[in-house]
């Protein structure tokens, strides 16, 4: 597979939009990622549950940085521009290499939802997944309890394709998910259309 830099596939570099700024998760983030994560409102729909000490919040940076050294599928932090702080984080959960396939999934501070935040930090991920990357399909999952994910998906072209009947064990029960997907060919079509 064709990877965009010497530094691998899933590098991370720096990306922008108007309001944020994704970048690899360092040590220094912890306070800021435990400020979010402790919120059971934002643990809810995702598989890791809220953060009960700033102590897991430094493991996760560990953890997060050690997949940036093996160039395993990572994600990014999102900083907020106008505060500097860590609000969330974005990025890709499997990747399938025989069928050329990423999985998405992101979260984000409980103060910034309903913003159009997520929103500009996921368009700005297609964009570079597919320019960067030799990827065909990008595709991202949620709860089907938690439907304003799936808006955000819609807005950023990704188009739902079912629903999968108790997919994930997530805090102790079986829970069903709506799954969406974008294809490469659908990103340009998307992009000629702006261009017209």
């Amino acid at each position: 597979m064709f990877t965009p830099n010497p530094y691998g596939m899933f590098s991370m570099p720096t990306l922008e939009t108007k309001r944020l700024i994704l970048r690899r998760i360092a040590m220094r983030d912890a306070k800021d990622i435990f400020a979010y994560s402790r919120d059971a409102e934002v643990a809810r729909h995702v598989l890791w549950s809220a953060q009960k000490d700033v102590s897991e919040a430094r493991d996760y940076c560990r953890f997060m940085m050690k997949r940036y050294r093996n160039d395993l599928p990572s994600s990014w932090g999102i900083e907020e521009k106008s505060t500097g702080r860590l609000v969330g984080t974005i990025g890709y959960m499997d990747y399938n290499e025989d069928n050329a396939t990423v999985e998405v999934g992101y979260s984000l501070a409980h103060w910034l939802w309903n913003g159009g935040y997520m929103t500009e930090a996921l368009s700005r991920v297609i964009a570079y997944t597919f320019e960067a990357m030799d990827v065909n399909r990008i595709e991202a999952q949620h709860e089907l309890d938690n439907p304003a994910s799936g808006r955000v998906m819609e807005k950023c072209g990704m188009r739902k394709e079912g629903e999968l009947r108790q997919r994930l064990y997530n805090k102790g029960k079986y829970v069903d998910v709506a799954l969406y997907a974008i294809l490469r060919e659908d990103y340009e079509k998307q992009k000629d259309n702006k261009h017209d």
